[in-house]
C-alpha cells in the first residue's frame, strides 16, 4: 500500500509542477517603518487578492542614501507571493497607502519551488 500512495504523491507533485511556468509567480519585497504599517500592508494585499501570502520579517536595518546622506533605519521587511502578472497593480497599490515617499517595491520572479504550494498561490491569486 505505501508504494502505492508514494506512486499517488509523485503523480500528483508532477502533474502540479506541469503547471508552473517558471516566472509566472514571483516574490515581492517590500519595506515598512513599522510592524503596525506592515501588518495593514500585508492584510490589504491579501484581502485584495493581490498576493496569496504575505510574510513579515521584523527588525531588519536599513543603510541607504537619501537626498544626499547616509541614513540608517529599523524597518520591517515584507516578503509577497504573487502572480508575476499582478506586480504592476500590487505596486500601484502599495504606493497608495505606504507612508515613504518613495516606496519600495520590487519583484523577482520565482523559477522553482514545492510544486503544491506554487499551484495554491496561482489558484489563489487571479490573474486579473
Amino acid at each position: 500500500m505505501v508504494p502505492l500512495l508514494r506512486t499517488v504523491s509523485q503523480r500528483l507533485f508532477s502533474m502540479a509542477a506541469e503547471s508552473h511556468a517558471p516566472g509566472s509567480l514571483s516574490a515581492a519585497f517590500v519595506t515598512c517603518p513599522n510592524e503596525t504599517v506592515a501588518k495593514e500592508i500585508a492584510r490589504a494585499v491579501v484581502e485584495k487578492h493581490l498576493a496569496a501570502c504575505v510574510n513579515i520579517m521584523p527588525q531588519i536595518t536599513s543603510i541607504y542614501e537619501w537626498k544626499g546622506k547616509i541614513e540608517e533605519d529599523s524597518e520591517v521587511l515584507l516578503m509577497i507571493k504573487t502572480r508575476s502578472s499582478r506586480i504592476p497593480a500590487l505596486a500601484e497599490y502599495v504606493r497608495s497607502v505606504h507612508p515613504y515617499e518613495v516606496a519600495e517595491v520590487i519583484a523577482l520572479p520565482i523559477q522553482q519551488g514545492n510544486a503544491p504550494y506554487l499551484q495554491w498561490v496561482q489558484e489563489t491569486v487571479p490573474s486579473e
